[in-house]
Formats: C-alpha cells, structure tokens, sequence
C-alpha cells in the first residue's frame, strides 16, 4: 500500500507561510514517495470556524498547485465517530467531568503557587489543579444532567496503568533534536481535556480518530505539536487504533521569533497572491525552493 499524507487545516481563519510550508511539504514527501495526499478541513469549533475560510483554503492550496485524493473529510460530519470513541474510553473507566470554569481554574493555581511552583505542560499551561476526580458518580450525574457546563477530562494515571512503554518513530527532528524512536511521555499534560459540554470533540482525540479513519501512515505537521504526539499515542493504544510515522518541521516564524498566527496579514497567502508574489517566491519563502 502506498504511504498516505494528509493536510488539515482548521478554518476559523485565512492560510498563511506557515500553511503553505506545512501543505507543499506534505505535497513534495507524498510525491516523492509515490504516496497519496489527502486533505481534511477542521471544522468542529462552530464559534469559530466560517464556510469563507473554507473556501478560501480550497482557492489557496489550488492556486499553491496542490492536488488531493476524495473525498475531503471535514470534521463537522463525523461527530458520531468521536461519540463512539469517547465511550469507549469512559467505558474503559477513563474520563471524568470537571466542572470549574477557566477562571476557577486559575485561582486554584494561584493559591497552590503560593506554597511553590505548580507543574505545568510542554506548552506552558497549568496542569489540571481541581479534585473533580474525587466527585461521586451520583453528584457527576446530577451536575451534568442539570445543564451545568463541565469538561471531559482523561484520567492520567488510569490510562497510563493501561499501557506499557510509549514510543513514536520521528523521521522530522524534535525542538531539541530528536529522531528516531522518540520515547513518549503523555504524563507531562496531566489530565487532559478530550471533550467540553458544548463540544464534541478535543483536538486530541479528533486528530488520532481522524487519521485512523483516513488511513494516514505519515504524519506531517509542525514542531510546535511534537510533545502533544505523546498524547495522542497514548489514546492510539487505548483505543487499538494505527500508528503513523511522525515528522515534526520546523515552524515559520514572525520578525519577533513568534509563531505565525492567522490574523498577521503580512504573511497570508490571499495577500501574498494579491501583491504578485508567485508560487515560486512563496516556496522560496518558506524554504522549500
């Protein structure tokens, strides 16, 4: 079976060089293996997310010369699938509410911070400092079943009783050199967030059903999530689902060393096209000339 890619951009914005870097080296590595590309289109945040976006990334990736085997998977029409999954894993005695909002969240830091510095995850967030853990299966039920907003935690320290040792293969070269086989270690998120009240799915959990469902065997996307590959390996073997080869490149970043974000009109490609630049120019901009 030929290797299969995938390129799935999130459309609650317009594509910038950080897209197109990401899309045309999944474009070149699916070529040069003889291998399909395929693109999914993440759509789950309806806050956030626009049908405008979403054409404009299909205008985008053609105008780029990029071409990909259908369907498209958009998210929005597989909620089912991440039902299924999230029953599994409560099933399996792995999830929990919690129901304290962001700002509950925040002084409960605060006050353990008093006494020394609270852990906190590869991306520099607070791990999960309430005791929801503790609640009863009765008083869980009475405060979701009343309306109450709360979120879909995995329990850590249960999953991991689960599975053994966790690795990856990385054929891209982590943020402090790694490659090869990359020992996983999803114990540094803490217990994270699978689902929310109000939706269906997390990242997380969505990115490992999808790329199963999809078939993907190579995963390609940036360095900014080579730690979270820890935690979605570990929801691979809860689950019994594939494992891709991984490859983590590197980011293109602002004048100030920030990641690229959507709303830095300088760098997106609607206004990079508008002014004349080239397909050429935009893979010399992002280092693939």
């Amino acid at each position: 079976m030929p290797p299969v890619f995938r390129f799935a951009p999130s459309t609650n914005g317009y594509l910038h060089l950080g897209h197109a870097m990401s899309a045309l080296l999944n474009a070149d590595m699916a070529r040069a293996k003889a291998g399909q590309l395929l693109l999914r289109i993440e759509d789950i945040d309806a806050a956030r997310c626009r049908p405008e976006y979403e054409t404009a990334i299909y205008e985008d990736l053609r105008w780029l010369g990029l071409r990909w085997e259908p369907p498209v998977r958009r998210q929005s029409e597989h909620r089912d699938d991440y039902r299924a999954a999230l029953t599994r894993l409560e099933a399996m005695g792995l999830l929990y509410p919690s129901f304290e909002t962001r700002a509950e969240i925040a002084r409960l830091v605060a006050a353990r911070e008093m006494h020394g510095a609270w852990p906190r995850d590869p991306d520099g967030a607070p791990l999960y400092p309430g005791s929801a853990k503790n609640i009863s299966d009765g008083e869980r039920k009475r405060r979701m079943e009343s309306g109450e907003p709360y979120a879909l935690r995995l329990d850590m320290q249960a999953a991991l009783a689960r599975v053994g040792a966790l690795t990856w293969v990385e054929t891209g070269v982590g943020p402090a050199g790694e490659s090869g086989t990359v020992i996983a270690n999803p114990a540094d998120w803490g217990d994270v967030i699978l689902a929310r009240k109000e939706t269906p799915t997390s990242y997380h959990l969505a990115v490992i059903v999808d790329d199963a469902a999809q078939g993907v065997t190579d995963v390609v996307r940036g360095r900014d999530l080579f730690h979270a590959t820890a935690i979605h390996r570990l929801l691979q073997m809860l689950l019994g689902l594939p494992q891709p080869r991984y490859h983590h490149h590197r980011l293109i970043l602002d004048a100030d060393d920030n990641k690229l974000s959507k709303s830095t009109q300088a760098t997106g490609l609607r206004e990079l096209r508008a002014h004349g630049a080239s397909v050429a120019e935009i893979r010399r901009l992002v280092g693939l000339d």
